[in-house]
């Protein structure tokens, strides 16, 4: 069996250059690298969020982003201090509201789609979910 030295999330989007910075607006996310094709568009772009790498690169034909699938699978969970903060932010740059930021057994959450059709669920756990 191979060792895995490492596993990251890459988000395909339309627009990487502008999904790079709601990321870092939104959420804080650090950029950390960033390579470009001859014609300017994202062929890898790298940040850390909370301590975790994630990559992103814009769409092309073999790597379709949700905008071209009609939506992902895929759900970025977000554990957060301020969930109903971060929904705001969100949504004053352009997300949608999934499933609102309400109460639940397992603590204070909610799904939004970013601009760019990526789902993040916000969530501050509750004390006793754990």
């Amino acid at each position: 069996m191979q060792t895995i030295s490492s596993a990251y999330p890459r988000l395909v989007v339309r627009g990487a250059t502008e999904a790079l910075a709601f990321y870092r607006d939104v959420f804080g996310a650090d950029p950390t690298e960033r390579h470009t094709d001859d014609a300017g568009r994202v062929v890898h772009a790298e940040m850390v969020l909370a301590g975790a790498r994630l990559a992103v690169k814009d769409e092309d034909d073999g790597d379709p982003s949700p905008a071209s699938l009609g939506g992902t699978p895929v759900v970025m969970a977000v554990e957060l201090a301020d969930p109903d903060g971060v929904a705001a932010t969100m949504l004053a740059r352009g997300a949608t509201v999934i499933h609102p930021i309400t109460d639940h057994p397992y603590g204070r959450a909610g799904r939004l789609a970013d601009p760019f059709g990526h789902q993040w669920m916000l969530l501050r756990p509750s004390v006793t979910g754990r």
